[in-house]
């Protein structure tokens, strides 16, 4: 599990096809500390296990499922990402709850300059995951825990303040590209209980009332 707060940006040094999947190569430092083979660390909000570990970089094996889910195929030698190891049990819960299962892709429509190094970022969420979000909640962008300031016929936007843009890879972004979305899992886990709850026929808002509720 993470939260969404990014601890540093990487490099990809390579990212190597094999078959439908991959195999990256991320340059970095911070998240190498404590890692050992067989870690997660989270890049670009997509949980991957750590492998072949080096003085400064790690390997990532990509399955076929992220490949066409995620922004990683986007990926080019150079690409700069988002790095964050999980949450530890002594860790405070700064972000939100991330797991680093993405759902889907969204396009970068414009990032925009509100003045003093802050920034209006909108992106087109895709119509699968419009219903899990909701005005002023909690989203995952690239691995990054932000927090919903719009939402507009499946327009997401969202405030970036100046530490969030210098410290991640948002700042190499540019309108068309496309960034890794996580929604909120508590919105997913209650849509399906709701699925669940049987409503009895004919029962109208008239008849709520009627009872009291």
């Amino acid at each position: 599990m993470f939260t969404g707060i990014i601890e540093e940006t990487g490099r990809i040094e390579s990212l190597e096809g094999r078959g439908e999947g991959a195999r990256l190569r991320v340059a970095c430092s911070a998240v190498l500390a404590d890692a050992f083979t067989g870690s997660s660390i989270a890049v670009n909000g997509c949980c991957l296990t750590a492998l072949d570990l080096k003085p400064g970089s790690f390997a990532a094996d990509i399955a076929p499922e992220t490949m066409r889910r995620t922004n990683i195929g986007d990926l080019r030698a150079g690409s700069l990402v988002n790095l964050e190891r999980p949450l530890s049990p002594q860790s405070r819960l700064s972000g939100h709850i991330v797991q680093g299962h993405v759902d889907g892709t969204g396009e970068l429509r414009s990032l925009e300059t509100l003045g003093d190094g802050n920034w209006w970022m909108q992106i087109r969420v895709p119509d699968e995951l419009d219903r899990y979000l909701v005005f002023k909640g909690s989203i995952a962008v690239d691995g990054i825990s932000l927090t919903i300031a719009s939402l507009e016929a499946g327009l997401m936007s969202i405030t970036i303040i100046p530490h969030t843009y210098e410290a991640t890879n948002l700042k190499t972004k540019r309108p068309g590209d496309r960034v890794n979305i996580e929604c909120d899992v508590l919105a997913k886990h209650v849509e399906k209980l709701l699925r669940r709850i049987e409503i009895p026929s004919g029962l109208t808002v008239a008849k709520l009332r009627e009872n009291g509720y």
